[in-house]
């Protein structure tokens, strides 16, 4: 079970503006180093085109201006679930300019530049961050420049893939908060995808939590070096304090539903895009007087607002990446040139597998 979670643009800068400009493939010239005497500056980006369709764009990338640095990306993550949507046209009209993610180009359906888990080494800017390894989301793109307050340098103890999964480990942070799960709490995480694995290996770190992953798929070696029990849906446990939904199906949702004990909490983080899903509300949910709770990264949890901005939260994510056990959920690497064939495969309805990068 894989659930999706899309990215608004809002949370660390408000309607940036582009900072490239597409060039004809063509006529493109090839890429080159850059130096900051060099005004011929050019840049690869992956553009998804049409349904099922990847394109390697090139573009021209202006002079820098204050409060700006230059970027060379190392890898970038891949969305399963959000980018799965977008590739296939699926994100609703009503959803386009909610939908935007930071520092994207085009525009809903296609052709679109999407993607907001980049990594790379700060190459030109601030004294400051010069060559620095920072986290920006970002599409993906082999260079990009991007205002400096989107760049969160990286700590010491998370290296630069791991770093990948800030903008989700940012996911799985504020669904903690917006359930209320605490000490001592029986808690299921329904879905076993990036998002719930990350939530599972939170709630796990609560003292005296008994937390359960369920998943159709068998990924009971992965949720126990996470920290938690694994169950397939049948021996899902039931009277939960509270249940995580991050499959985006109605059949996670069902089962979820079915695991929350009375007055529980179900915190659902699917995002369905353009679709349409049954939530079962007949039989016990009404007696229960169970609570369904959206959870979206967009905001950040009213219970934390007051005192935690985004920068803070994007922060705190980036700390909680320092366990290597977290490296298992990047299952898969692919070359940035190899990205037109192999995204609409990993993409693909269906498709297996948790995080995949580009290496750039």
């Amino acid at each position: 079970m894989k659930g999706g979670t899309p990215r608004n643009g809002s949370t660390m800068a408000d309607k940036p503006k582009d900072t490239a400009r597409e060039l004809p493939l063509a006529n493109a010239s090839p890429a080159h180093s850059f130096r900051s005497t060099d005004p011929a500056r050019t840049a690869r980006a992956i553009w998804y085109t049409a349904p099922g369709a990847v394109e390697i764009r090139l573009s021209e990338l202006p002079s820098l201006e204050p409060g700006q640095a230059l970027v060379r990306t190392a890898f970038s993550g891949i969305s399963r679930g959000t980018e799965r949507l977008v590739i296939s046209g699926a994100v609703g009209q009503e959803e386009w300019e909610r939908m935007r993610a930071p520092l994207q180009e085009g525009a809903f359906p296609f052709p679109v530049k999407y993607g907001y888990c980049a990594t790379g080494t700060v190459e030109e800017g601030p004294a400051a961050l010069a060559g620095r390894t920072v986290f920006c989301l970002h599409p993906h793109q082999d260079r990009f420049i991007a205002p400096v307050e989107m760049l969160v340098p990286l700590p010491d103890n998370v290296p630069v893939r791991r770093a990948t999964l800030a903008a989700n480990m940012e996911t799985a942070l504020n669904a903690i908060w917006d359930s209320g799960a605490s000490a001592g709490d029986r808690i299921v995480v329904v879905g076993a995808g990036i998002v719930g694995l990350l939530v599972g290996h939170l709630a796990a770190r609560l003292p005296g939590a008994d937390v359960t992953v369920v998943d159709i798929a068998d990924r009971h070696g992965i949720v126990t070096n996470l920290g938690a029990r694994f169950a397939t849906p049948a021996d899902a446990p039931r009277n939960a304090d509270v249940v995580f939904h991050t499959s985006a199906s109605a059949a996670g949702l069902a089962t979820a539903i079915a695991c929350a004990g009375l007055e529980a909490t179900v915190v659902e983080l699917s995002w369905y895009g353009n679709k349409d899903v049954p939530s079962p509300l007949g039989g016990a949910f009404h007696s229960q007087r169970l609570k369904l709770q959206s959870s979206q990264v967009g905001q950040v949890s009213p219970g934390r607002r007051p005192r935690w901005s985004y920068r803070r939260r994007i922060e705190k994510a980036l700390a909680l990446l320092a366990d290597p056990a977290l490296d298992v959920l990047v299952t898969e690497e692919i070359a940035f040139a190899d990205a037109p064939v192999a995204l609409p495969r990993i993409l693909a309805p269906g498709a297996a597998g948790l995080a995949p990068v580009i290496r750039y």
